[in-house]
């Protein structure tokens, strides 16, 4: 999707920041993908501004950025900037006080917001004048302000993040008194209020900050992918996943309970989960590590060659990027009910989608699936694929977002 003229681009001539974490081969990073492509096709000049959640040095330096910087090439920005709090700050008593001490609680939440409040942008960045200001996730929001000066400030925010970071304490380090639940949703609910529009990406995320945040303005806005190749070769079975907390579970059910089950099945495990199955559980990972592919810099080949996806999801919260990928695709998919969440949709409805509710009815479907591998697989004209277009598509996203930011520009 490119710019645009006329009455197609509503934005024409606008200046917008598009302010997130620095993250990739994850699904907030194709959500950033596929928001820098709806603006573009608006006709704004759209600016990708990537927060660093550690300190760090400058971009290109520093552990993290270059791996992000080469995974990230896609980013069809106009122009990109690359912000972190510096490593100086340490053990900077301010800090230490806003930021480490919760930290070391388990309070991530305001952890993220001491690092953004510290984060240093290059003064090119600075100096620009904004439209608007699209965030994502609250802990973007002190930096989005920054480079908003008075310019309305959506923030998108990609589910509660006060339940990721539950989740992810759960498998962590910290010492007593630890940091509630409700103690970091209220960091999070104090800095998402001050936005002038908040976009949600899933039906049950929508309700909850509508109730949580009554006075604010709220959309709901379902997230877009970009599309993955349609399925060609039904040659294989896969899993794609990136290493996140909830991911592993998932993917730690799948193989010690479904596996075992569905006897002698070849499939292939692709992402960086599994340097986080490695990292948590060596030992599964060591059993079953000709099933790793890891990363791959073209996952479209994967999609292409897919005879069946599977999406064996037992945790996480808000809309799944990987599964609107899988939809995508077309090829056929083998989920359980969580895989769908958020979503609005009846999945038991869609005739290339097999719902299971447990492990054996999972890998009795597994087992089905590797019987017929090889057969033609009609993506282009799929369920999936024809729900990925009427409400996951770039153009889907860009259409409901120009009709939410009406009144904001």
């Amino acid at each position: 999707m490119t710019n645009t003229a006329g009455a197609n681009a509503p934005l024409r001539g606008k200046n917008v920041a598009v302010v997130h974490a620095a993250w990739h081969s994850c699904g907030s990073y194709q959500v950033n993908v596929s928001q820098i492509m709806a603006y573009r096709g608006l006709g704004a000049r759209v600016v990708s501004v990537a927060l660093m959640d550690a300190l760090s040095s400058p971009a290109p330096l520093g552990a993290r950025w270059p791996a992000y910087l080469a995974a990230t090439q896609d980013l069809s920005a106009d122009a990109r900037y690359f912000v972190s709090a510096p490593t100086r700050l340490l053990w900077a008593s301010g800090l230490l006080l806003d930021g480490w001490w919760p930290l070391i609680h388990g309070d991530q939440a305001s952890w993220l917001i001491a690092l953004a409040k510290r984060a240093e942008a290059p003064k090119e960045l600075l100096d620009q004048r904004f439209d608007l200001i699209h965030a994502n996730h609250y802990f973007t929001l002190p930096l989005a302000e920054r480079l908003g000066r008075g310019a309305p400030i959506l923030v998108e925010t990609q589910d509660i993040q006060a339940r990721q970071y539950e989740l992810r304490n759960q498998g962590g380090f910290f010492i007593p008194p630890y940091a509630s639940y409700d103690d970091m949703l209220k960091v999070e609910l104090e800095w998402t209020r001050r936005a002038d529009l908040c976009i949600h990406l899933n039906a049950e995320e929508y309700m909850e900050f509508k109730r949580l945040l009554p006075q604010a303005r709220h959309a709901l806005i379902y997230p877009a992918a970009p599309p993955a190749p349609l399925t060609e070769k039904a040659e294989e079975i896969v899993i794609v996943a990136s290493d996140n907390y909830a991911n592993y579970m998932s993917l730690r059910w799948f193989l010690n309970d479904v596996l075992p089950r569905a006897g002698d099945v070849k499939l292939s495990i692709y992402g960086n989960i599994d340097g986080g199955v490695k990292a948590r559980d060596e030992a599964l990972y060591e059993r079953h590590r000709a099933l790793f592919a890891g990363r791959v810099v073209d996952i479209g080949a994967v999609y292409k060659r897919a005879a069946c996806i599977l999406l064996p999801t037992i945790e996480g919260h808000g809309l799944s990027i990987k599964a609107v990928e899988a939809l995508s695709c077309g090829a056929p998919l083998i989920a359980t009910p969580l895989a769908f969440r958020g979503m609005g949709v009846d999945a038991r409805g869609l005739s290339n989608v097999v719902l299971c509710e447990d492990a054996e009815a999972f890998a009795i479907a597994l087992r089905e699936a590797a019987g017929r591998a090889r057969r033609a697989v009609e993506s282009a004209a799929s369920d999936t694929r024809r729900l990925y277009e009427k409400a996951f598509s770039p153009q889907a996203y860009a259409q409901a977002l120009a009709e939410a930011l009406r009144d904001l520009t």
